[in-house]
């Protein structure tokens, strides 16, 4: 059993003693990738998409140019926090116009890409 392994069963019995002092708790884990999220229990599937939408935004950033897919992932990731962002309420005109130009910079990419992997064929 690795380090973080150990954490995971250490963190179970911690979590089990409190569900018995009525505090729910939900976790999940990838021991394969080292993660364990846990969650309470106001998490709502939408406050739990908004979270995981960050680690993509993150990854966006910090790939920047350096990757030709980075900004299929930004624009995707900018579309979808819009979306989330106004998910009980209504999208605004702005946000339309934000979302055409996100898909417009998506094509243009998309086709860049496109057009570079069929000259490296």
């Amino acid at each position: 059993m690795t380090n973080f392994e150990n954490f995971y069963h250490d963190l179970l019995d911690l979590a089990k003693k409190h569900e018995l002092k009525n505090t729910p708790l939900r976790i999940e884990k990838d021991l394969e990738n080292d993660i364990v999220k846990i969650f309470g229990e106001r998490i709502s599937s939408l406050s739990k998409a908004k979270n995981g939408l960050n680690d993509v935004t993150e990854l966006a950033y910090t790939t920047a140019e350096h990757h030709p897919f980075w900004n299929l992932i930004y624009n995707c990731s900018e579309i979808t926090n819009s979306v989330l962002d106004k998910w009980t309420s209504k999208l605004s005109n702005e946000d339309f116009s934000d979302i055409e130009w996100a898909l417009k910079e998506l094509h243009q990419t998309l086709e860049k890409i496109k057009l570079n992997s069929s000259s490296h064929s």
